[in-house]
């Protein structure tokens, strides 16, 4: 017997639907669904920001070590991330807006307490927060479609985070150029004083070590992406590091424990055409900044000596240093070579002008001096011992000429 359609059995299922705040029933998925769970998520803000701040507490240890003041720009921050999304979940037809403002409630030296890590972390605990609670807030059936818009505007938070992030580290780097060039500046006119060793510490120089001074020419548009890129360079090349770009000149201070000449010769590639000149080394700022002046002044001199290697030592360039009137490259030849010939026994300093004035001949000078040129040879090699500088070499017997001129012109002036 057929069962007659008014019968129970014939029936379909009936599909239970929620009840909506009013009364009436609303199917998963419709306008009228999401209306509901938008007004759940703004009734339920508090209740995000409170469970917030403790996840906060609870799970991250940098948090909880950081000063009140901190902890309550932390929370500020927090609250503004969940007000902006409920604010945003209104209307999440339109793409995702006010993000930037979250960090704006910040000042910005909160960047220099937390580091963009951190933030981030702070992002996904609020992110987590809102995910545990979303079967709670979101309506009957739009669970998925809060989840999706909670990690929608999560993507959008960390963005802005790093943007906040880059631009503070923008301002910084920018900052830090002035200030590096500031040092470099006064170092080169010699102003080392406490304030110098201050800022000097501030842009991370350690003070270990030797300090070596490298000058040069810049290259051709030397701009702020080609600056950054050489200061990188030399911080890797150095434990310590300072660039100044002074005009058409570049000024290197490399420092450290490390090999700094195996450092300075990385960097030749970094410097323009035309010489390189590398200061004598230095221990403490004073003695930096003597070195800066020396090598900026073999750099003015350099092109007297055509011959001169890439780079050379400020103190192979003393005979034009002093041409071009340096006064510290004349001292140093009277110190280092004129005086010790004068004080010492053997007639070095007359067998000396005798073979220079004799156009380097030891038979010329032994003819002059009486004396076999055998004593010549040997009061040659006393030359070289007392002073460093070899007379029966071309280039440095041209040095001791030029000792010996200065030393007599000082003393004739004296």
């Amino acid at each position: 017997m057929a069962t007659s359609p008014r019968t129970p059995a014939a029936r379909a299922p009936r599909r239970t639907v929620p009840p909506t705040p009013d009364g009436g029933t609303t199917a998963p998925g419709t306008p009228g669904d999401q209306s509901e769970t938008q007004r759940r998520v703004r009734d339920g803000t508090g209740l995000l920001s409170a469970a917030a701040m403790r996840r906060l507490d609870a799970d991250l240890e940098w948090y909880r070590a950081l000063p009140a003041e901190d902890r309550s720009w932390v929370n500020l921050v927090a609250q503004a991330g969940i007000t902006a999304f409920v604010t945003w979940y209104a209307d999440p037809t339109q793409p995702p807006h006010g993000v930037s403002e979250i960090f704006a409630t910040a000042p910005p030296e909160l960047t220099r307490s937390i580091s963009l890590q951190h933030t981030l972390q702070l992002v996904r605990v609020v992110v987590d927060v809102v995910e545990t609670h979303s079967d709670r807030l979101a309506a009957p059936g739009a669970e998925r479609e809060l989840r999706e818009a909670v990690l929608r505007y999560s993507r959008e938070v960390a963005f802005s985070a790093a943007e906040v992030y880059a631009r503070a580290a923008e301002v910084r780097g920018a900052w830090d150029a002035r200030l590096e060039a500031l040092v470099v500046d006064a170092l080169v006119r010699g102003d080392a004083d406490d304030a110098l060793r201050s800022r000097v510490s501030a842009l991370g120089w350690s003070g270990r070590g030797a300090t070596l001074v490298v000058v040069g020419t810049t290259t051709a548009h030397m701009d702020e992406v080609r600056a950054a890129d050489l200061r990188r360079a030399t911080r890797r090349a150095a434990d310590d590091a300072l660039v100044g770009i002074l005009g058409d000149r570049l000024v290197v201070f490399l420092g450290g424990e490390g090999d700094l000449r195996a450092a300075a010769m990385s960097l030749l590639p970094r410097f323009g055409p035309g010489p390189v000149v590398v200061g004598p080394t230095a221990s403490g700022l004073a003695e930096a900044t003597r070195s800066a002046r020396a090598a900026l002044a073999g750099l003015a001199a350099a092109a007297g000596w055509e011959q001169a290697p890439r780079p050379v030592h400020a103190d192979d360039l003393l005979p034009e240093r002093v041409l071009v009137g340096d006064v510290e490259a004349r001292r140093a030849l009277v110190e280092r070579a004129y005086a010790p010939l004068a004080a010492s026994q053997g007639s070095l300093l007359e067998t000396l002008s005798a073979y220079l004035g004799g156009g380097r001949s030891l038979e010329a000078a032994a003819r002059s001096l009486y004396v076999h040129p055998n004593t010549v040879r040997y009061r040659l090699r006393r030359v070289a011992d007392v002073t460093g500088w070899d007379p029966l070499d071309a280039r440095e017997s041209y040095v001791l000429q030029t000792a010996l001129a200065v030393g007599r012109l000082d003393g004739a002036a004296g």
